[in-house]
């Protein structure tokens, strides 16, 4: 599988096994299955896991723990998260702390390669469940990672790169500057039900500034949680996001057929065919989708004429 430059981390697998299908999030699958997905991903050449304790309530970090027994293969990189909200800055370090602790019991390790704070982050004065202002990465949240990396018990840290592009861009240049971010990655541009707020994503200005100052970039949602399948695995209200966008793609679902692909395949290789994004992350629940987007892979990247074609069939304008 193809090596691609992965800043403070040197280089990584162009794709990274996520945890949302292993915590059983993308539709129904069994830790039996989900084991030897992990095992087989690894097998394959991916060497990076990202996991965090809410993907199926630490169910996807135990199954890292079942599969390696702590004993990772050589080379393989892990990946947490901890999501803060609001919490006073006081409390950010104890809960960033504690959280880790849980996932390396979970996964019967020692340390992570990097911990990433699981919010959007704002350049409001409110936080919230969802929302962290970047008020408090600066004050709070960037020197607790570093605390941690002192410790010895994560190696880098990151942020979610999702909505308020104008706070994330504005850390990315200015500081506390992560090591790491994780940016939608997909030809909607679209984090679905992530989104917070009604501005744009912006997700390529995103992973523009991070490239221009050195911080590795983590493609995800490279499928849309499903809106960019052949159909979406799991029951969802009417009128939610993910159902929006899984109607904006029906003529992208079309030209896939046409061309003898799947949705999902060709949506992967439109992920991997962008510029700036070092690995894409999988949401993979099985062994047979974990080969699809591994073809994909092989077959990566897209040339010009087929973007052009894709983008056409969304309605985009280059």
């Amino acid at each position: 599988m193809q090596q691609r430059p992965f800043g403070k981390l040197g280089a990584a697998s162009a794709l990274t096994l996520g945890g949302g299908g292993l915590g059983q999030i993308w539709g129904p699958t069994t830790r039996e299955e989900c084991v030897a997905t992990v095992r087989e991903a690894v097998e394959s050449g991916i060497d990076v896991l990202d996991l965090a304790p809410s993907y199926g309530n630490g169910e996807a970090e135990s199954v890292i723990g079942e599969a390696f027994g702590g004993a990772l293969p050589e080379g393989v990189r892990v990946t947490t998260k901890c999501r803060i909200g609001a919490t006073p800055a006081g409390d950010v370090y104890d809960l960033l702390s504690t959280s880790l602790e849980g996932s390396l019991e979970r996964m019967k390790l020692e340390r992570v390669d990097v911990m990433f704070l699981h919010n959007a982050v704002t350049l409001g004065d409110e936080g919230g469940d969802r929302l962290t202002t970047a008020a408090s990465v600066a004050e709070a949240v960037a020197p607790a990672f570093e605390r941690l990396i002192t410790e010895g018990r994560i190696g880098h840290w990151g942020l979610t790169g999702i909505s308020h592009a104008d706070a994330l861009i504005h850390l990315l240049e200015n500081g506390p500057r992560p090591d790491f971010i994780q940016c939608i990655t997909n030809l909607l541009d679209s984090a679905g039900g992530l989104l917070q707020g009604n501005e744009p994503g912006r997700p390529r200005d995103i992973i523009a500034a991070a490239n221009a100052n050195g911080v590795g970039v983590m493609g995800i949602r490279a499928v849309q949680a499903g809106a960019l399948t052949d159909g979406i695995d799991r029951p969802l209200p009417e009128g939610h996001s993910e159902l929006v966008d899984f109607e904006r793609a029906a003529h992208f679902r079309a030209l896939a057929g046409v061309m003898g692909f799947s949705a999902a395949y060709l949506a992967h290789c439109y992920a991997l065919s962008m510029e700036g994004v070092s690995t894409v992350v999988l949401g993979v629940k099985n062994r047979m989708e974990l080969r699809e987007c591994i073809a994909a892979e092989a077959a990566s990247p897209l040339d010009d004429a087929i973007i052009t074609h894709i983008h056409a069939a969304i309605g985009r304008l280059g």
